[in-house]
C-alpha cells in the first residue's frame, strides 16, 4: 500500500479555528467511508487527554480522533509542550515526559525531535486512507523558522501540501493571508493548494470583493468561506486563549459555581459539561477580581505547576475568599492539582515543579502531597462512594496524597483503589480523576448535593456527537471538500 494521502491546515495566526475545522473535516470524511487520522506534529496546551496506549496527548486531536471514529493514540501528536512559567515547558515526546526545556532552548531543541515526528506520522499514515494535519501559531513567524517542525518545516520534511486559514471575525484576514504568504520562502509558497476563511459572521456575499483580492495576489483559489458556527463553543476547547473570564453570575439560575483562573490551569474542559447545564452559572473568576459571595461552590481547577498556582492564589487573597465562603456555609471541590492545594502541605523534596522544598496548603482538607517523579497516566472506572453512581475519566497527575481524610474517600476505582478525600463537615472535597463531570448521572447527584433540583435531561456526550454532526454538515455546505480531497491525493 502507498502512503495515505495527506493535507495539512495551516493558520494565519493561533485560535483561527484550525483544530475545529480538522475535527469537523474528519467527521465529514469519516462519514464518507473513509479511515481518517489527525496528526499535529507539535503542539503547545496544557488541557491533554490519555490516550489508550498510556501516554498524552493534545486535548484537540484526542476530540479529532473522536471525530474519525478510532482512539486517540500518542502519534496522533508527538511533540507536547506543557507551559509551567511564562518562559519554560514540560516536554513531552511520543506521549511520555521527556524533561522541562525553556523557550530558548527549546529553539534548538526541536530539530532534534524531527525523526520521531516523522516516525508517528508514519505510524498514523499506515492506518488510514486520509489524515489531516494540523499546524500549530502561524508558518510566517520568521523568527522562528530555523528547525521548525511545527508548521513548514514539518510539511517540507514529510512533503505535504498545505491549505491556509484565516479568521476574518479577528478582523485583518486580508492583510493576515496575504501577509502570510508574502512572509513565506519560495520553496513554501509552493505547497500552498488553496485558503478558507472561517468565522464569518453575517452575509457570505459580502466579502466577494475581499475573496477577489486575496485569489488576485495570492495566487490561490479559495477553498471556502465558513461561517460562524456558534454549537462548536459546546465543544471542549484545548487552548487557553479559549478560557476567557465570564461575567458575575446570572442570579436567574439557582446553583452558583466560582471557578478561580489560575495562570497555569490545566485540564479546564473539565468544566464543560458543568457551563452546559441550564440551571448552574459557572463563573470564571480573573486576577484582579474576588470569588463571588453568593457562589453556592468553588472548584479549584487541575493545574500544571500547582505551587506556582497555589502561590497566586493567595497574592490574590483568593485563600481569604474561599475561607469566607466556607464560613457561609459554601462548599470546595478540587480536581488533581486543585485537590493537592487543599491539603495542609505539598512536599516537592526532587524539584519536580521548580527549587526543591514545601509549602503549606489551604488546610482545608487533613492530607498532604508529596510531589513524586512518577507521573500517573490512565484511563479509569470508578463509583461515586455517596451515590454509588458509575465513573469513567482519567488520571494525569504527578503526586501521592495521603492523611486522615482519605479514610473518606470520594472514589473507588474498579481496581479496589480508592481515590480523594472528604472533610469531617462533608463540604470540602477532591480527588485526581478528571473528566467526572461528563457523567449525566453522577453530576445530576453532585449537583443535587448542593441544591435541590430535577435532572435537566441534558445528555453531555451525546451532545458532543450532534456538535460533531452538525459541523460536518456545516463545513461541507461551505466548504469543496472534493476539492481538499484532490489536494490531499497531490492532485
Amino acid at each position: 500500500m502507498g502512503r495515505a494521502a495527506a493535507v495539512m491546515f495551516q493558520g494565519t495566526g493561533s485560535d483561527v479555528g484550525k483544530s475545529l475545522i480538522v475535527a469537523g473535516l474528519a467527521r465529514a470524511f469519516h462519514a464518507r467511508g473513509l479511515s481518517v487520522r489527525p496528526f499535529k506534529p507539535q503542539n503547545m496546551s496544557n488541557n491533554a487527554a490519555v490516550t489508550a496506549d498510556g501516554g498524552e496527548i493534545g486535548r484537540a486531536q484526542a476530540l479529532q480522533a473522536r471525530a474519525c471514529g478510532v482512539a486517540p493514540s500518542v502519534h496522533m501528536n508527538p511533540v507536547l509542550l506543557k507551559p509551567q512559567s511564562e518562559t519554560g515547558a514540560q516536554v513531552v515526546i511520543q506521549g511520555k515526559v521527556w524533561g522541562n526545556a525553556k523557550a530558548a532552548a527549546w529553539q534548538s531543541l526541536k530539530t532534534t525531535f524531527l525523526p520521531r515526528t516523522l516516525e508517528s506520522f508514519e505510524a498514523v499514515s499506515e492506518q488510514a486512507d486520509l489524515v489531516l494535519v494540523e499546524g500549530a501559531g502561524s508558518p510566517a513567524e520568521a523568527n522562528l523558522r530555523a528547525g521548525d517542525i511545527a508548521n513548514m518545516g514539518f510539511a517540507e520534511a514529510a512533503d505535504l501540501p498545505v491549505v491556509l486559514i484565516g479568521d476574518i471575525d479577528r478582523g485583518g484576514v486580508i492583510a493576515s493571508i496575504l501577509g502570510t504568504v508574502m512572509l513565506l520562502e519560495e520553496s513554501e509558497r509552493r505547497r500552498l493548494k488553496g485558503y478558507v476563511i472561517n468565522k464569518l459572521r453575517g452575509d457570505v456575499r459580502l466579502f466577494d470583493g475581499g475573496l477577489a483580492i486575496i485569489t488576485s495576489r495570492s495566487n490561490l483559489p479559495s477553498l471556502g468561506v465558513i461561517p460562524f458556527f456558534p454549537p462548536a463553543s459546546r465543544l471542549p476547547a484545548e487552548d487557553s486563549v479559549s478560557l476567557l473570564p465570564t461575567a458575575p453570575a446570572d442570579r436567574a439560575k439557582p446553583i452558583k459555581i466560582a471557578v478561580p483562573l489560575l495562570g497555569r490551569i490545566a485540564n479546564f474542559d473539565d468544566l464543560d459539561p458543568l457551563l452546559a447545564e441550564p440551571d448552574v452559572a459557572l463563573e470564571k473568576v480573573p486576577s484582579g477580581r474576588a470569588l463571588p459571595g453568593d457562589a453556592d461552590l468553588i472548584i479549584l481547577p487541575g493545574s500544571k505547576a500547582t505551587m506556582a498556582d497555589l502561590a497566586e492564589l493567595r497574592a490574590e487573597g483568593w485563600d481569604i475568599d474561599i475561607t469566607a465562603h466556607l464560613r457561609r456555609g459554601g462548599r470546595v471541590f478540587g480536581i488533581c492539582g486543585g485537590y493537592q492545594m487543599l491539603g495542609r502541605r505539598l512536599d516537592d523534596p526532587r524539584g519536580i515543579e521548580g527549587p526543591a522544598g514545601e509549602v503549606s496548603g489551604l488546610g482545608l482538607l487533613d492530607v498532604t502531597t508529596e510531589m513524586t517523579g512518577d507521573k500517573t497516566l490512565s484511563e479509569v472506572a470508578a463509583t461515586h462512594i455517596a451515590s454509588g453512581m458509575a465513573l469513567r475519566g482519567y488520571e494525569m497527575h504527578i503526586g501521592r496524597t495521603e492523611g486522615a481524610d482519605r479514610q473518606r474517600p470520594f472514589l473507588r476505582f474498579a481496581d479496589g483503589r480508592s481515590d480523594g478525600a472528604i472533610s469531617g463537615n462533608g463540604r470540602v472535597a477532591g480527588c485526581y480523576l478528571h473528566g467526572i463531570f461528563a457523567q449525566d448521572d453522577f453530576r445530576h447527584a453532585f449537583l443535587a448535593a448542593i441544591r435541590d433540583r430535577q435532572a435537566s435531561g441534558l445528555a453531555y456526550e451525546a451532545e458532543i456527537e450532534t456538535v460533531l454532526d452538525g459541523l460536518a454538515q456545516h463545513l461541507g455546505r461551505h466548504l469543496d471538500l472534493d476539492r481538499i480531497l484532490e489536494i490531499a491525493h497531490g492532485r
